[in-house]
């Protein structure tokens, strides 16, 4: 704690807890609000009221408040389904972004975005804790990608592709798959054939979803 201690000296007046998020704690420096931290940073930083802190000690704990702050958003991200690197780090990115927004006045002002460090370090954060990986991304895609309605393995190694995953992890991942092209393309049929009185714009309809011609005809033979 002695480095914090050094220069023109600023003095944490107050900590609050957050009434929306209990587990962040609001920082008061010199009788005004100054930044937030989560309630570990506060234990982990050894912050205290009624001590005098330096302006860079102050500034670091505020790029900490920050980086805890989009680390938790990051974290929910994730959790309402697994994410790809390109997903996450499209993400961050948008968090980099002036943004526009209305004061308790009504003022319309500018909110600087989130220093391009910071979004980095979130995303070192996550892929060490396990949190971004493009293989069990895969694996989970491939595996809950439309169950009940059907879908062919180029269609998914596309899907992937666009959520930037590298092509050795798709294939890598849709070889140890157990989903059987047969299966997914007899769901489609089952679903879709009604909808077609014209059997070859059927077909067509079929190749447009990625399965083979032979697959294709020996499914709909099966079905005859």
């Amino acid at each position: 704690m002695s480095g914090y201690l050094t220069g023109l000296p600023m003095k944490i007046t107050s900590m609050s807890t957050q009434v929306r998020n209990p587990n962040r704690v609001n920082i008061s420096v010199d009788g005004k609000y100054r930044f937030s931290l989560d309630i570990s940073q506060v234990t982990s930083l050894g912050i205290k009221t009624n001590l005098d802190y330096s302006e860079a000690a102050i500034a670091e704990f505020e790029q900490e408040g920050e980086f805890g702050k989009i680390y938790s958003r990051a974290l929910e991200y994730c959790f309402v389904r697994p994410r790809s690197s390109r997903e996450m780090r499209d993400y961050l990115w948008r968090k980099t972004l002036a943004k526009k927004y209305k004061s308790r006045q009504g003022e319309v002002r500018d909110r600087e975005g989130v220093p391009q460090a910071i979004v980095d370090r979130v995303f070192d954060r996550l892929v060490e804790k396990g949190h971004i990986d493009d293989e069990r991304f895969a694996e989970y895609w491939i595996e809950n990608r439309k169950l009940r309605q059907g879908v062919s393995r180029r269609h998914l190694s596309g899907e992937l592709r666009q959520k930037g995953v590298a092509s050795g992890i798709i294939d890598q991942v849709l070889s140890q798959s157990s989903r059987d092209e047969s299966d997914e393309l007899s769901k489609i049929i089952a679903k879709k054939a009604r909808l077609y009185s014209d059997r070859q714009k059927f077909i067509q309809y079929l190749a447009r979803q990625g399965f083979s011609y032979d697959d294709i005809k020996s499914a709909l033979e099966a079905e005859d």
